[in-house]
C-alpha cells in the first residue's frame, strides 16, 4: 500500500521578509523576479523566497536560511517564523501556500549579491506600511504584517539590536529604537531598561566624538532577543 497520498498537492514555499536599517531608515530588501517568459510576475519585485526542497531542507527554517543564502549571500543574525499565506490565487501556477520568516541584518554592514534566479537586489525604504515598487504575489500584505509583528515587539524587547553592526554605542541603539517606533524615547529610561538585562557587553573600544569618548558594546547573545519588564517611555 503506498503512502503517499494520492489527491494533488499544492506548490510549498518558503518567503523571507529582510528588514535592515539604511540610510538612517527603515528599509526591506526586494529581489527582482527573473524575466524569463514563463515566470510569474517576470521582473517585478518581491520578497526572496522560492520553493521547499524535500531533499535539502529538513524544515522550513532550514529552506528559509538557504533561500536567504541563495538570494542575498547573507547569513540573517536574526530569524523568525511571521505564518503562513495560502489560496488558490495567489500564484499563477497553482494552489500555493508560503510559510513567511522575517529577518533583521545590519543593511549598511553586510555585502549583498544576488544568487539562485534573482535578476538584481536592493534596499527599499519603507513608506508607512508599505514601499513604492509594486510587489509580486501577496508579498505587499505580507510585508505589512512582518512591519505590524516588528514595530509591536520594539516595545518591549531588544529585536531593534539585531539591526546594528558588530559595535555600537548607547545613543546609536537609540535611534534604531526611535527610527522604528517614529518617536523619541526619554535617554536614561532607555539606558536603565538596556543596562539592566543581560542584552550587552562592553568591548575594550570607545568612539571619538566632540564630547567623550562613548563606549562601544555588542550583543552578548545574536540569536535571542532579550524582553523587558515594561515598555519604553517618550520623554515627559
Amino acid at each position: 500500500m503506498s503512502l503517499v497520498p494520492d489527491f494533488p498537492r499544492p506548490l510549498t514555499t518558503v518567503d523571507v521578509a529582510i528588514f535592515g536599517i539604511h540610510l538612517g531608515s527603515l528599509n526591506i530588501l526586494l529581489v527582482q523576479r527573473p524575466v524569463a517568459s514563463d515566470e510569474p510576475y517576470p521582473g517585478v519585485w518581491a520578497l526572496p523566497g522560492g520553493f521547499v526542497d524535500i531533499g535539502k531542507d529538513s524544515d522550513l527554517l532550514s529552506c528559509a536560511k538557504r533561500k536567504l543564502r541563495e538570494k542575498t549571500n547573507v547569513d540573517a543574525s536574526y530569524l523568525e517564523q511571521l505564518g503562513g499565506w495560502g489560496s488558490a490565487t495567489r500564484d499563477p501556477r497553482g494552489w500555493s501556500a508560503t510559510h513567511v520568516y522575517f529577518a533583521l541584518l545590519s543593511a549598511d554592514n553586510v555585502h549583498l549579491r544576488p544568487g539562485g534566479n534573482a535578476g538584481d537586489w536592493r534596499w527599499v525604504p519603507i513608506d508607512g506600511q508599505r514601499v513604492r515598487e509594486t510587489l509580486a504575489f501577496d508579498h505587499a500584505d505580507i510585508l505589512k504584517a512582518a512591519l505590524v509583528r516588528l514595530r509591536n515587539k520594539v516595545e518591549y524587547t531588544s529585536l531593534p539590536a539585531f539591526l546594528m553592526p558588530h559595535e555600537f554605542t548607547l545613543t546609536e541603539l537609540q535611534k534604531i529604537y526611535e527610527t522604528l517606533l517614529g518617536r523619541p524615547i526619554e535617554k536614561k529610561s532607555f539606558r536603565t531598561r538596556v543596562l539592566a538585562t543581560d542584552l550587552l557587553e562592553e568591548t575594550n573600544r570607545r568612539r571619538e566624538g566632540p564630547n567623550r569618548p562613548a563606549q562601544m558594546y555588542q550583543l552578548r547573545n545574536r540569536r535571542q532577543p532579550v524582553f523587558f519588564s515594561r515598555a519604553l517611555v517618550a520623554p515627559e
